[in-house]
């Protein structure tokens, strides 16, 4: 999974009056001027504050609308589904809960790959899984290795966690309450944001599924192969059906933006979690992604009864 995106506004004003304050003048200038900061800084607080108070009001409307809206791929049966359906793309089997112990690296640039959604040692999400797991769990197996981790964080590098993470991984795994904790990370970093945002822009379950997979193989990211970015993309070239435009249409400009992301990132990529899985579907007009459903991937069929 790639690192999620950052952004520093929120800094800016901090970084502001720092400057001013190193900067001599005399007593009348700097009490002018510390009255003039203290009240720029009352301003950016206000606005912060409204800003904060918006968002919180718009998140509550958000709620009321969502809790009115079919479960869709929240519903049990449906999300176990989308787990059967990643898990054939993650790790070449539907059994995803064989996968908590899994650990490879598969040449890709992001270290380790790990567990049942594919955490990875170079791109946060394997990190913070481990740090959240250890502040619950100090003595496990795994919290050793946390400063290696945070040194590769990043990067494609194996120092500190050769020749032990591995193992130390697997025999985690076998922990129950680790296992829980990779699907509590999946479901709050991949699983929950998704169908949220996609059930605000007026997505069926197949689309949350959509939005789910892309979720789970860009990383929660802003930047331009990020999850948001691919979504802003899309909004760009077609409309959601949230703005009134049509589902299908929207849907396959999606899968569109994000085929070209994944070959633009790894040139020669399977594609087949979209080609011969997510446009079968769509193509079939399968919006809820009822059963009986068969796919391939990577040349192999899966069935779900």
């Amino acid at each position: 999974m790639k690192r999620a995106g950052v952004l520093l506004l929120g800094a800016l004003p901090v970084i502001a009056a720092g400057v001013y304050f190193v900067v001599p003048g005399d007593s009348a200038d700097s009490s002018d001027g510390s009255a003039a900061s203290a009240s720029s800084s009352a301003s950016a607080r206000s606005t912060r504050d409204d800003a904060k108070d918006r968002a919180e009001e718009e998140r509550e409307a958000d709620d009321a609308l969502i809790a009115d809206l079919p479960p869709g791929l929240a519903a049990p049966a449906k999300k176990e589904l989308a787990q059967q359906l990643v898990s054939s793309a993650e790790n070449s089997t539907t059994r995803w809960r064989t996968a908590y112990g899994s650990i490879e690296d598969v040449g890709d640039g992001d270290g380790y790959t790990a567990g049942i959604i594919g955490f990875c040692t170079g791109t946060h999400d394997l990190l913070t899984l481990v740090e959240r797991y250890t502040e619950a769990h100090p003595d496990n197996g795994l919290a050793a290795y946390l400063p290696a981790l945070r040194e590769v964080d990043g990067s494609d590098s194996h120092e500190g966690l050769d020749p032990g993470f591995t193992a130390a991984w697997k025999a985690e795994a076998e922990v129950p309450a680790f296992r829980e904790a990779q699907e509590e990370e999946r479901d709050r970093v991949y699983f929950d944001p998704a169908v949220r945002l996609a059930k605000l822009d007026g997505l069926g379950t197949l689309g949350q599924f959509v939005y789910y997979d892309a979720m789970v193989f860009h990383g929660p990211d802003t930047d331009a192969e990020g999850f948001y970015g691919l979504r802003e993309r899309a909004m760009g070239e077609a409309k959601t059906p949230g703005e009134g435009g049509s589902e299908k249409d929207y849907l396959d400009t999606f899968l569109d933006v994000r085929r070209q992301a994944m070959e633009a990132k790894r040139p020669g990529i399977d594609t087949s979690r979209l080609d011969t899985a997510q446009r079968r579907f769509l193509a079939a007009g399968n919006m809820e992604l009822a059963t009986p459903l068969a796919w391939e991937m990577y040349g192999d069929t899966y069935r779900v009864p």
